[in-house]
């Protein structure tokens, strides 16, 4: 269970520092349109600041990036 726990710290603070942990889920999914996105989050800074908002947020409350991943 702390190892659970503890991922989920690290996950957060990943998301903090640029989305690093959205943009690697987006990227390594195997799906064309998250990884397109995940490219694009790279080059526009993740859409101006809004998918880093939404990923940080889907992480408190879900504990895994979910939104423009499946």
């Amino acid at each position: 269970m702390a190892k659970k726990s503890s991922n989920w710290i690290i996950a957060i603070l990943l998301v903090i520092i640029y989305d690093i942990y959205g943009i690697f889920t987006r990227i390594t999914s195997g799906k064309t349109v998250p990884l397109i996105i995940g490219i694009l989050q790279i080059f526009t800074g993740n859409f101006f600041g809004i998918l880093w908002l939404v990923d940080l947020i889907t992480i408190l409350l879900n504990k895994k990036i979910t939104v423009l991943v499946k």
